[in-house]
């Protein structure tokens, strides 16, 4: 089948080599030519265990090609899947700048039936908003063709994303017609072979599942964190407590691991959205916000214990920071935790001396 990728970024290159990886035909569009350079030459701009060489096979066997033409990317394919970033506004909302662009882009560019696909992160609402984009840009034209806007979200984690879009633990389809379902069934078929895996759904559930997913990990997380800091206040073992909790098959022991908090792409900007989307709505989150603080708090902690036992002024002290990046096997230091202990460091006047097996050069480029 033929599929163009709009977006080279995390989930574009990620999702470009596994479908070409099991035969589809990919071409994957982004308006950066040096980014695009640098990946046909092998130098992707973050590290991912495994995708260099899946990209390198898609090229050699020619199922896949890169391109900074959009009108190529929309008129050689039949699914146009939207990869593109959605950052947070200071309001905490996502920027749709780029979903949209790429929306007035296909329209501007469509000649047949073309199935639009969000992949990237999205407020609910928002297959509503790049439907009416395109039938806009379609108006304007003064054409009618049918296509149809769905939400496919990503469910990739950072260092084992290639297992997890090749063996998928579910995948989400937000769609409305019997066609469209069936053309999903057939793009994923070869994920889908030992048990059904697919989930059909209308596009706003899909966009709410995949925020509600990622909001119910990060409440784990700073729950177990806010745990381990009433086990330390009244001298228990959060150990010990973290076993008894995750023993019960009702809560498991999946992201109940105290730490300093999460960091990363996704976690804080989903949470940050949710959070604006209820109380744009007027729904209200107390737990959201909380979760939020709460993470916010944690990641302080680790500075606030260095500077309580060797004072406020850290001149001529160093400190070692092992571990750059917010989680292991990835270079991506966004809204990590060691960034808040490395300048509170340098704030008391200390330095720091840091190490990480992928994250150095990163760093290198933030500070």
């Amino acid at each position: 089948m033929r599929i163009s990728i709009f977006g080279s970024g995390y989930v574009g290159l990620v999702q470009a080599a596994v479908f070409s990886e099991v035969g589809h035909d990919v071409i994957c569009m982004d308006i950066d030519r040096d980014r695009i350079a640098r990946i046909q030459n092998d130098d992707i701009p973050f590290f991912e265990p495994g995708l260099s060489g899946l990209l390198q096979a898609g090229l050699t066997q020619q199922r896949l090609r890169f391109t900074t033409n959009s009108q190529d990317a929309v008129e050689n394919s039949d699914y146009l899947f939207v990869c593109v970033g959605t950052p947070s506004l200071p309001d905490g909302s996502a920027d749709l700048q780029a979903v949209i662009a790429v929306a007035t882009d296909i329209a501007k560019h469509m000649t047949s039936r073309k199935v639009i696909v969000n992949k990237s992160t999205v407020p609910v609402g928002t297959a509503d908003q790049v439907h009416r984009c395109i039938a806009d840009g379609l108006a304007a034209r003064q054409i009618s063709i049918p296509f149809e806007v769905c939400s496919n979200p990503e469910f990739l984690k950072e260092g084992s994303a290639l297992a997890d879009a090749l063996k998928p633990d579910r995948i989400i389809v937000g769609a409305r017609s019997e066609e469209t379902v069936a053309e999903f069934r057939r793009l994923y078929e070869s994920f889908n072979r030992n048990h059904d895996k697919m989930m059909f759904m209308d596009p706003r559930s899909a966009e709410l599942t995949k925020y509600a997913s990622n909001a119910m990990l990060a409440t784990k997380i700073s729950f177990i964190n806010e745990i381990a800091n009433i086990a330390e206040a009244v001298g228990a073992d959060i150990e010990s407590v973290r076993q008894g909790m995750g023993s019960d098959s009702r809560i498991g022991f999946q992201f109940i691991y105290p730490g300093i908090g999460y960091g990363g792409s996704c976690f804080p900007k989903d949470v940050r959205a949710l959070d604006h989307l209820a109380k744009e709505r007027g729904t209200g989150a107390q737990l959201l916000s909380a979760v939020h603080t709460t993470n916010e708090r944690q990641k302080q902690k680790l500075s606030d214990r260095i500077l309580s036992r060797l004072g406020p002024d850290l001149t001529g002290r160093t400190v070692a920071v092992w571990g750059l990046a917010f989680k292991p096997n990835t270079d991506d230091m966004r809204e990590a935790p060691s960034r808040v202990l490395m300048e509170a460091i340098w704030a008391a006047g200390g330095r720091v001396v840091a190490f990480d097996p992928e994250a150095m050069d990163n760093c290198r480029t933030i500070y």
